[in-house]
């Protein structure tokens, strides 16, 4: 299973850098609020029909009702997930793509914190992998701090601006760490990451859509930008949809290896952020060699402290508290001890209780493929300079990973 957790967090991070990419389109004028807005509306349409084509509506309900306990928390998840959304695009303005995607994945280190406080995670590992966990943190914080120091160095324009790009960085790292405190407490319970997702939209949409009318000047602005923006909705959707084929990754691999690896696994969503920035958007261009030459050390600490802190498998002594975990939970909310013990193993215990597909699961995917296809049919290149060449190769290796890992989840747990 820990292999398998590897697998969904690289191509966890391969989708959710992709998804960012839209968020150039800030450049061109458009409010933060209406880019993240547009985006989650993307994320609610993916997050219903994917899971559909996977398992069916049925199945998902059914998995919801046995854990009615945690729709709160994939609501509250949900939540976190549209503050820190909304956060990134304002660091993508301020300090561009390649500055602010390592700059927001410190939520490692809070993703780590939070699984050995919360769910007993590290703990009976021996000194061995705690010193690769507790390792690779400090790898990650420090690459995060000369990636700041780099920004605001030699930022162009104001330097206020470069500083609220990077506190805005900071705080989706924080909101983003956080939000894996239900991710866990639902994969403990034994439910299915894709039932979680799909209440997790809930709090997505009520939250963006109360941020955007509260601070875009109401809601007869947030139409009238709407309207202004429909040559650009289909990007923002389709990099909405993006995310939640990243955030599926990265929820299974929060399921089977915890979130105090999986978070930083799927992290190398740093490396492809920094390849997209540099590669396609050209953001280095007209930066001082110290500043590249910090941005390249500080990225690479990073990514070696990602790789340190997902290589340290749990061992035994680790997999007893796991255990312990999941049996707190199940005592506390009247679970099935066994059921819940089975689903982290990777067995499907929903599927022989849930009901057949039914004709409406067809009528979703139907409406979600119109909703694309007619976005699309007024959608407009954007005025961006960018590489057509690297992002075809970009785009070619992230659905290699997404071959390779579905296959995978698959082939293991069929998409348990």
């Amino acid at each position: 299973m820990h292999g398998l957790g590897v697998v969904c967090g690289l191509a966890a991070g391969a989708w959710l850098a992709g998804a960012e990419a839209p968020t150039k389109l800030v450049t061109l004028g458009l409010s933060p609020f209406l880019i993240s807005l547009a985006m989650v509306a993307g994320v609610f349409v993916a997050r219903w029909t994917l899971p559909t084509l996977l398992k069916g509506t049925g199945y998902v309900f059914t998995d919801v009702r046995q854990k009615s306990h945690l729709m709160i928390w994939a609501v509250l998840a949900g939540s976190l997930w549209a503050v820190g959304n909304t956060l990134t695009v304002f660091a993508v303005r301020d300090v561009g793509l390649s500055i602010a995607f390592p700059l927001w994945n410190v939520n490692s280190l809070i993703g780590v914190f939070w699984g050995w406080f919360f769910f007993r995670e590290l703990r009976g590992g021996g000194p061995s992998t705690a010193f690769k966990v507790v390792g690779g943190a400090i790898a990650i914080l420090g690459g995060a701090g000369v990636l700041a120091y780099a920004s605001a160095h030699e930022a162009s324009g104001s330097p206020h601006r470069a500083l609220a790009g990077i506190a805005a960085a900071l705080g989706a790292g924080l909101m983003f760490g956080t939000m894996y405190i239900p991710y866990r407490k639902a994969y403990l319970s034994g439910m299915n990451p894709i039932s979680f997702v799909t209440i997790f939209t809930v709090g997505e949409v009520i939250t963006m859509t109360a941020l955007a009318i509260s601070l875009s000047g109401g809601g007869a602005s947030v139409v009238v930008q709407l309207q202004q923006a429909r040559p650009a909705l289909f990007w923002l959707f389709l990099g909405g949809f993006c995310w939640v084929v990243g955030d599926l990754f990265q929820n299974y691999a929060a399921k089977y290896i915890g979130i105090g690896r999986g978070v930083p696994l799927s992290n190398t969503n740093q490396l492809w952020g920094l390849a997209w920035g540099a590669l396609v958007f050209s953001e280095f261009a007209g930066h001082g060699k110290l500043t590249l030459s910090m941005v390249i050390a500080g990225s690479l600490a990073m990514i070696l402290g990602a790789i340190a802190i997902s290589s340290a498998a749990a061992p035994e002594g680790e997999q007893v508290s796991t255990r312990q975990a999941i049996a707190r939970e199940c005592e506390r909310y009247g679970l099935n001890l066994e059921h819940a013990q089975a689903a982290q193993r990777g067995e499907d215990v929903v599927a022989h209780e849930a009901p057949p597909r039914r004709w409406w699961d067809g009528v979703i995917v139907i409406a979600a493929v119109a909703v694309f296809l007619g976005l699309g049919s007024i959608a407009r290149a954007p005025a961006l300079h960018l590489s057509a060449g690297w992002m075809l190769t970009l785009v070619f290796f992230m659905f290699g990973l997404l071959a390779s890992g579905g296959w995978r989840l698959w082939k293991r747990t069929r998409f348990s």
